[in-house]
């Protein structure tokens, strides 16, 4: 990657993971409104993956094979733990799942998510169903960002996104707000699974496997790694702007 940009990018990095949102979830009302929020990203990260998936792997009828098994490979095992991962019960369950389940254990308001998703389902755009009273501007603006650039970006400026903006930071960002939830003594066991699940998987499994994608994907190529420092830098820039929002909100109601 380009030094000097690459640095900007550490800089932001380091910002996001020292924002004050994390030592603020003291109080159970005060995740509830992190939930509310961030149920969103967890949502959407999935598109991204999705969309690995589409450029990496063959998923048309009639089946054709894809030129690089590697990278399938790395995106099905990705896609395995994501979308049918162990949910500690017995089962198995998509982290989006396990993430509305300890929303319900916290008692966090699920309706707009769940009143997007019926739209999405029903045939509405997404940009026309985001468009709703209870769904903050910041989230809008945080998945309008992610599946703009599923739907359209090169298939390495998704792979920035997919690693510097969800699998590198992912460890890093839900360590923190565990360490949060103990020091309160909060008790959500779904919320401790999912969060401990993540740090597990992307800091031993997914991470690795999405950084070796994106390089390879890059190939060395300058242009395409300028383009995917630029992409990554953005992605982390949103994610910030989308925890100014939570603090926001959680200020306005004085808690």
């Amino acid at each position: 990657m380009i030094t000097t940009e690459f640095k900007k990018f550490e800089e932001i990095r380091d910002g996001l993971l020292s924002h004050p949102l994390y030592k603020d979830m003291d109080h159970p009302e005060k995740i509830k409104v992190f939930m509310k929020h961030h149920v969103f990203a967890v949502w959407d990260f999935m598109s991204l993956l999705k969309r690995l998936q589409q450029s990496v792997t063959s998923v048309s009828v009639p089946w054709m094979p894809y030129e690089t098994p590697a990278y399938s490979r790395f995106i099905n095992e990705i896609v395995l733990g994501e979308e049918s991962d162990e949910d500690g019960q017995g089962g198995y369950a998509s982290h989006f799942q396990l993430y509305l389940e300890a929303m319900r254990e916290a008692g966090a308001d699920t309706e707009p998510i769940e009143q997007f998703i019926e739209k999405v389902k029903s045939g509405v755009p997404y940009e026309e169903a985001l468009q709703q009273k209870n769904i903050p501007l910041t989230v809008q603006n945080f998945v309008l960002y992610n599946l703009e650039l599923a739907g359209n970006g090169k298939t390495h400026e998704v792979a920035a996104a997919f690693f510097y903006g969800r699998e590198d930071l992912i460890p890093d960002m839900f360590q923190s707000l565990l360490d949060a939830l103990k020091a309160e003594g909060t008790s959500n066991a779904r919320l401790e699974y999912y969060l401990k699940r993540h740090i597990e998987l992307d800091g031993d499994e997914h991470g690795p496997l999405a950084e070796r994608l994106l390089r390879d994907l890059c190939g060395g190529d300058a242009k395409k790694e300028q383009e995917a420092i630029n992409v990554a830098q953005k992605s982390l820039r949103v994610r910030s702007v989308l925890w100014d929002g939570v603090l926001e909100e959680i200020r306005n109601k004085g808690l």
